[in-house]
């Protein structure tokens, strides 16, 4: 007389569960990670105590050497009027500027000058004390 359990044990690991749990966490970290979209052009940033994010829908790039850049797009000094007029034309904008420290002040009283004109909300984008 062979006794046979009627109830057997299935040996299987559905992974189903897990791997919801796995996507449903990378579309959280990709959506968290980053709200600072950087700059094209490389700008040693000044620092401050406080470093506020902002969301930046126009920046306005200068670098050491004095290349100027509005949404990573290269312009002259004196087409950034003109570019930062198209794009805050018909609303008010937030402008964040992104200043090499090594830069003089007056280009970046300048440039907020010209934002200001025209009616933007104006942060200078800086690094938080190490």
């Amino acid at each position: 007389m062979a006794l046979q359990s009627k109830h057997k044990v299935e040996a299987a690991f559905s992974m189903s569960s897990m791997t919801d749990i796995i996507f449903l966490l990378l579309i959280f970290f990709m959506l968290t990670s980053s709200f600072i979209t950087p700059s094209g052009l490389p700008v040693n940033l000044p620092s401050s105590e406080t470093s506020d994010i902002v969301m930046q829908e126009v920046t306005v790039t200068v670098t050491k050497d004095l290349k100027y850049s509005v949404n990573d797009k290269i312009v002259e000094r004196e087409g950034i009027k003109e570019e930062l007029t198209a794009l805050l034309k018909g609303k008010d904008g937030q402008v964040v500027l992104h200043i090499d420290k090594e830069v003089p002040v007056e280009y970046l009283v300048e440039i907020g000058g010209i934002a200001a004109k025209l009616e933007a909300n104006v942060s200078i984008a800086t690094k938080p004390y190490k």
